[in-house]
C-alpha cells in the first residue's frame, strides 16, 4: 500500500513512547489498524457541516435550576451534634499520613 497516512516507522516510534514493546505482524497490524481509522476521519473532515449547529450532547438536556435564595442553615453545634467525633468546633478525622497529630 503506497497511499498510507501513516508509516510503520511513525507507529514504531509511538509504541516506543508508550513504552509498548510489539513484534513486527503486531507493528504491522497496527499500522494497518490506524491507517484505517484515519483514512474514517479524512473522510468525516470532506463533509460540510456549515449548516449544522453545534452542540455539547446529542440530546438535548434541561437543566432544572432553583432560585439562589439565602436560606437559615444549621448552626455549627448542630453539625457537629451529628459528627461521630469533634474537637474545638471541628470534625476530628482520624490521621492518615505520617507525622500528623
Amino acid at each position: 500500500m503506497t497511499d498510507t497516512r501513516i508509516t510503520r516507522d511513525e507507529v514504531a516510534r509511538v509504541a516506543r513512547l508508550a513504552r509498548l514493546a510489539l513484534s513486527d505482524d503486531e507493528l504491522n497490524a497496527l499500522r494497518d489498524d490506524l491507517d484505517a481509522i484515519l483514512g474514517y476521519v479524512a473522510k468525516l473532515s470532506e463533509l460540510d457541516v456549515s449548516e449544522v449547529e453545534p452542540t455539547t450532547h446529542a440530546i438535548p438536556l434541561e437543566m432544572p435550576t432553583r432560585r439562589d435564595e439565602v436560606v437559615q442553615t444549621l448552626s455549627r453545634d448542630e453539625v457537629l451534634s451529628n459528627a461521630p467525633s469533634a474537637e474545638d468546633g471541628m470534625f476530628k478525622v482520624p490521621t492518615i499520613l505520617e507525622g500528623g497529630n
